[in-house]
């Protein structure tokens, strides 16, 4: 993986959160000139969550694998990122999430301290909070309300999320990026408590919808059990569009998840893109598709 973007290559902003946006960062870095992640805050389980309910910041938890992502090289810093200590009042917690909950303490404010941590850190890209201040993901489902994205993540028959408050604002720079974005990503990952739940903020779906870049949907491999229980690739799309998230083309793997019956105004990409046993997205295969849509 190279330490430098594409001096001569597109703009790209990627869009969702977890390990799934992590491998798009991966394969974007590869043909990007500039490269801005824009994460899902949602998160309210394990360190992130506790992160939250103590120091009343937005969960820091997909910041900080996707700023690892971005980092030049292999380090023993980087590493350190997902370090969890295991014993005491430290233990479950990252040592990512900690220094991210330190820069934004010291700097006064959330998204100063995480471009504090992505400096420092020296990453190849920006990394943005989707919401300036912490939300809760809801989710309406077949058998009534659920409340909390851990709680969503564990739900089946999902019909729509949304996001309290629900007119959280983001950060100006996620706006810009979006606008100025040669080309935009979103996913792979959690459907609705990754995904959704970053292009739902309403600010950056209203940029979404008037981008002038083509908005590029990396299809899951597989179904997330119970939160996508039974769907295919065009169930996840048609997801995305029922909460008014526009998308131009997917990519989706010959071999993972069933394709279903397509709509026919959305470009279908079918290729070779996961890696070994279909656990996740390969960052190298993916990166040359992702490049060829835009010719790079």
């Amino acid at each position: 993986m190279s330490d430098r973007l594409a001096p001569n290559g597109p703009k790209v902003v990627a869009i969702g959160g977890g390990h799934g946006l992590a491998q798009s960062l991966r394969a974007v870095r590869q043909y990007a000139s500039q490269v801005t992640a824009v994460v899902s805050v949602a998160d309210d389980g394990g360190s992130s969550g506790r992160l939250r309910e103590l120091l009343g910041i937005p969960a820091p938890g997909d910041l900080r694998r996707c700023i690892g992502a971005l980092l030049p090289e292999p380090s023993a810093l980087g590493d350190a990122l997902e370090y969890r200590f295991s014993r005491g009042e430290l233990a479950g917690h990252a040592f990512g999430n900690l220094l991210i909950a330190a820069m934004a303490a010291s700097t006064g404010d959330f998204v100063s301290g995480v471009q504090e941590a992505t400096r420092a850190l020296s990453a190849v890209g920006r990394v943005l909070p989707a919401t300036e201040a912490p939300v809760v993901l809801k989710a309406q489902t077949g058998r009534g309300e659920i409340v909390g994205q851990a709680m969503v993540n564990k739900s089946a028959e999902i019909v729509t999320v949304s996001l309290v408050p629900s007119d959280a604002p983001p950060p100006q720079a996620v706006l810009e990026s979006i606008s100025e974005a040669d080309q935009i990503v979103l996913g792979p990952g959690s459907l609705f408590t990754s995904v959704l739940a970053a292009c739902i903020v309403p600010g950056i779906r209203e940029a979404l919808c008037s981008a002038r870049a083509e908005r590029v949907y990396v299809a899951n491999l597989r179904e997330q059990l119970p939160e996508t229980a039974g769907f295919d690739v065009s169930m996840l799309v048609r997801s995305l569009r029922d909460h008014d998230v526009p998308v131009d083309v997917v990519v989706a793997d010959s071999t993972a998840l069933a394709i279903g019956r397509f709509p026919d105004d959305i470009a279908l990409v079918v290729a070779d893109v996961a890696a070994e046993g279909l656990r996740e997205h390969d960052p190298k295969l993916l990166g040359a598709e992702l490049s060829n849509l835009i010719g790079g």
